[in-house]
């Protein structure tokens, strides 16, 4: 059946999502318009394709633990000289959100898998782009400030176009049948 290539990550709700996806663009990022804007719980994994229904399965059972959180964004970072990125920080919400990260790769599901780097939660507004553009989307985003109630992930694969397109949501609180879940886990930072 050959190999799929898989992402996790919390969609940045409307209006933010197209208006951070339009200033990427406009900093010359060709990637902007293929990859909805979102924060990372799985960065690209490839994987068989016929391991999909056991990933649905999963992923359904780490959402039917979690509950809805607040959101917020606010300012702006940078990788840099490490990485060429720059990205709107994730100020409220990131524990919530590193609680996530380590469920989605946890050893006991189908998507282990090691980072590269810490995870550090944020919004990438441009990424391999001149050092000009780069401080160019840093300076202009640093006002930017965004806040939502975060109530759930989405799975997302990558077509042969490299265009991300979302396979499916998963809301908090729903188990794998789509029933309320009986509880959540009691390690869920929003519960401590």
């Amino acid at each position: 059946m050959g190999t799929v290539t898989l992402g996790v990550s919390i969609a940045v709700p409307e209006p933010y999502g197209s208006l951070l996806q339009e200033r990427r663009a406009g900093f010359g990022d060709p990637a902007a318009h293929g990859i909805p804007t979102h924060v990372t719980l799985l960065p690209p994994h490839e994987v068989e394709a016929d391991c999909l229904p056991e990933i649905e399965a999963y992923l359904a059972s780490v959402a039917a633990a979690g509950r809805a959180f607040p959101m917020r964004l606010a300012g702006t970072g940078t990788f840099r000289p490490l990485s060429p990125v720059v990205f709107v920080n994730v100020v409220e919400g990131a524990g919530d959100c590193a609680w996530l990260q380590q469920r989605v790769r946890d050893e006991a599901g189908p998507l282990v898998r090691e980072l590269q780097f810490p995870y550090h939660p944020h919004v990438t507004v441009a990424h391999g782009i001149s050092e000009e553009a780069m401080d160019r989307a840093y300076e202009s985003l640093a006002g930017f400030s965004a806040t939502w109630t975060c109530g759930g992930f989405a799975l997302y694969e990558q077509g042969a176009d490299r265009v991300w397109r979302k396979l499916r949501d998963y809301p908090f609180g729903i188990g794998a049948l789509g029933v309320p879940a009986q509880g959540a886990s009691l390690d869920h930072p929003s519960l401590r």
